[in-house]
């Protein structure tokens, strides 16, 4: 384990149906070359990094089961919880955001985290993170997420990006109306990491709300975004920090991407 005063959470965002993958079958279902599910190689990425303490799996409700098998198939011992997601990506977020806070092991010292114990200066409080992945990511390696969780003992808020590599228009009415800087845009890909009480506050203002729980989020709606977009919108004297990702964290997205 690495010598952190963060308890990392992994959370894999596997809480959607992936239409444009076509079939019946959820893309993080889909096996790929070597048999494994698109999420049994997320989930693994971060199984096996020694910067990540625990992970939660935000799963489908109709799928739960599936996660459920794969945990039993794989032994994975750091998989603590496996939660039903939204309808929206923000709401899986949220879902393992409230999971978190209400449940915080922040508080707890370091000899009490029992297998994780070397990890942590005896008796210090932890942090907590949230290393926020789409399952549809299922390439992300282990270099990625050790620069994420370095990078998060410095940073309240992490991204990873990579340069663009295509001029990208800006379009009004379906005419071009501005060409940006191509040497100033990066493309996200995740995990979106970020300690826990900023990411909390973030949502709480997103949505409006006094706190995020279910009764209170139930009737909320956000405009379609990611994490990052949260934070960057609500949070504006918080620096997001950039972590360079990899052309191989690409993101399954069509049939023709497994």
């Amino acid at each position: 384990m690495s010598n952190s005063k963060l308890y990392n959470i992994a959370v894999i965002l596997a809480g959607g149906i992936g239409a444009r993958v076509g079939g019946n079958t959820p893309k993080q279902l889909l096996p790929l070359e070597d048999g494994h599910s698109v999420l049994e190689h997320a989930v693994n990425a971060f199984e096996q990094s020694p910067h990540i303490h625990e992970v939660c799996i935000v799963m489908h409700p109709d799928y739960i089961m599936h996660a459920e098998q794969m945990l039993l198939a794989n032994a994975w011992q750091k998989v603590r919880h496996i939660i039903p997601g939204g309808k929206e990506r923000w709401e899986s977020s949220v879902n393992a955001i409230r999971l978190y806070m209400n449940q915080s092991t922040h508080s707890l010292k370091g000899e009490e985290i029992g297998a994780d114990t070397e990890s942590f200066p005896s008796g210090e409080d932890l942090g907590e993170a949230l290393l926020l992945h789409d399952a549809a990511r299922p390439f992300v390696s282990q270099e990625i997420i050790a620069n994420v969780c370095q990078a998060l003992e410095e940073h309240e808020a992490v991204v990873v990006a990579i340069p663009s590599t295509d001029t990208v228009y800006e379009m009004v009415d379906g005419n071009v109306a501005r060409i940006p800087n191509r040497s100033t845009i990066m493309r996200a890909q995740t995990p979106q990491a970020f300690r826990l009480p900023l990411i909390a506050e973030a949502y709480t203002k997103a949505l409006g709300v006094n706190d995020l729980s279910a009764a209170a989020c139930a009737e909320a709606h956000l405009p379609a975004t990611d994490d990052c977009g949260v934070v960057f919108s609500h949070m504006p004297d918080v620096p997001i920090h950039i972590v360079l990702g990899e052309e191989q964290n690409r993101k399954i997205t069509f049939k023709e991407d497994i």
